[in-house]
């Protein structure tokens, strides 16, 4: 079995190659971008004509979340273009496309878990971007599993966490925004997920085909995870709570991203770690 995985130097690549060894039926192949380039259509369907995957986890996005506000060209070329063309020609080559979303397709005001029959209201290019990511996918191929997630991070890549330790370094005291709530996932947790989702879907007739949702369990604002992180890092540092007000940016963020995961776990039979034990498992 053939997994080509695209955005093989990013976080969420980093983390399928630090797994990868523990499942020798399959051949994975890692493709960076310097290999695989997902916005043009002819190199995506080369590469594949080459390859021969029987399942592509695309895990390339742009995901600056600001600078997609000024780079929104660019934005849509690898969020938009880029997912359209690897499902034009996985639809061609038979081939599975698992492809990663993110909470921002929401519009952060819900009082419950968005679940996957929410109707997404980005507010951001970047979530806009993502969404018409997932639609394009939709309209072009029928095998494909498009995978929502959010505050990803890991001991790979930039992410939250390694900021965080990084600014605990150079400072004594931090500001945590304190008013947006969500779930942070680990980034080996999720690899783990998409490995579940493509080996119950190599070893059964049922193709349970279409959108989930994947993050760890429970849910905490940025200012309880930055707490979190220092306490399982035994670093000593003040750390304030402040409103999203006094930390403006160009995007807006939701304010509440929490994700119902049920439908992922009844279809793929998947147990999800609680986002504490996660953040304890990783060593830095």
């Amino acid at each position: 079995m053939v997994v080509l995985v695209t955005g093989a130097n990013g976080q969420l690549g980093q983390a399928l190659q630090s797994v990868a060894k523990k499942y020798p039926e399959i051949n994975f192949i890692f493709a960076a971008s310097s290999d695989l380039d997902i916005t043009d259509k002819e190199n995506v369907a080369t590469y594949f004509d080459s390859k021969k995957p029987d399942y592509c986890i695309n895990a390339a996005a742009y995901t600056a979340v600001d600078k997609a506000e000024s780079e929104q060209e660019q934005a849509f070329l690898v969020n938009v273009k880029g997912p359209q063309n690897l499902a034009e020609v996985s639809r061609k080559t038979n081939t599975v496309l698992l492809h990663i979303s993110t909470d921002f397709v929401f519009n952060g005001e819900s009082n419950h878990p968005y679940t996957e029959e929410d109707t997404p209201d980005p507010k951001g290019v970047y979530g806009k971007t993502k969404l018409e990511g997932e639609q394009t996918i939709q309209q072009s191929t029928a095998q494909y599993y498009i995978i929502r997630t959010s505050w990803v991070y890991s001991e790979f890549g930039n992410n939250f966490m390694k900021t965080m330790l990084r600014l605990a370094s150079e400072r004594d005291t931090l500001n945590v925004v304190n008013d947006q709530i969500g779930t942070p996932t680990y980034a080996v947790d999720l690899a783990e997920a998409l490995i579940a989702i493509i080996r119950h879907d190599s070893n059964t007739e049922s193709k349970p085909y279409g959108i989930y949702n994947f993050s760890n369990e429970g849910q905490c604002s940025w200012f309880d995870f930055a707490k979190k992180i220092f306490e399982v890092n035994k670093v000593a540092i003040q750390v304030n709570p402040i409103p999203t007000s006094a930390y403006p940016t160009p995007a807006q963020r939701p304010e509440y991203s929490v994700l119902d995961k049920q439908k992922i776990k009844q279809a793929f039979g998947i147990t999800i770690a609680d986002w504490e034990t996660a953040l304890r498992s990783i060593t830095i």
